[in-house]
């Protein structure tokens, strides 16, 4: 796979609250994707424990060492904007909020991370606060790109944040 040739999630990692909910997105049609409405639909993992089962296995698992990134043309822009406009809501660390229902953005694909801004814009996320389907309409490729392209380029730990396991007890 090329450079930019990733297009799916890295899912292992991801906080545990946000998986869940994005899973009954799946299941309920309010998140849009044919390759996910598939998988959710089925007998096995169209049950509410299912989720909170997978979402937990990866919420444990170590996250992508090496994401697909950019050309790295844009980064630089991308690091601007993302510190000004989004680490506010995302962590400065693009880890996610600290309850989890805001996604991580550090450790996933560029391919990935450039296509669901222009859902977000194109309005397919029907599951996002309306400030920020206008916010990401205001972004031309370039933003767009370079947005991608560093978050992309965030890996390691972060910072350290508490998890949720499946029984609701949060902890380090």
């Amino acid at each position: 796979m090329g450079r930019y040739g990733q297009r799916h999630s890295a899912l292992a990692g991801q906080r545990f609250a946000y998986l869940v909910r994005q899973l009954a997105n799946f299941a309920g049609s309010q998140r849009e994707s044919t390759e996910m409405h598939g998988v959710a639909i089925q007998p096995a993992i169209d049950d509410p424990q299912s989720w909170v089962d997978i979402a937990a296995y990866l919420d444990h698992r170590a996250p992508v060492a090496h994401p697909q990134t950019g050309s790295g043309e844009y980064a630089g822009l991308g690091r601007g904007i993302f510190h000004e406009q989004c680490a506010s809501c995302h962590g400065a660390d693009a880890g996610g909020d600290k309850e989890g229902f805001v996604p991580a953005l550090r450790h996933q694909n560029y391919g990935y991370l450039e296509r669901q801004m222009h859902k977000l814009a194109q309005g397919y996320r029907h599951n996002v606060d309306q400030e920020l389907l206008l916010f990401m309409r205001s972004f031309d490729e370039h933003d767009m790109r370079g947005t991608a392209d560093y978050l992309s380029r965030l890996t390691g730990p972060g910072e350290a944040k508490k998890i949720m396991r499946p029984d609701g007890v949060v902890v380090n």
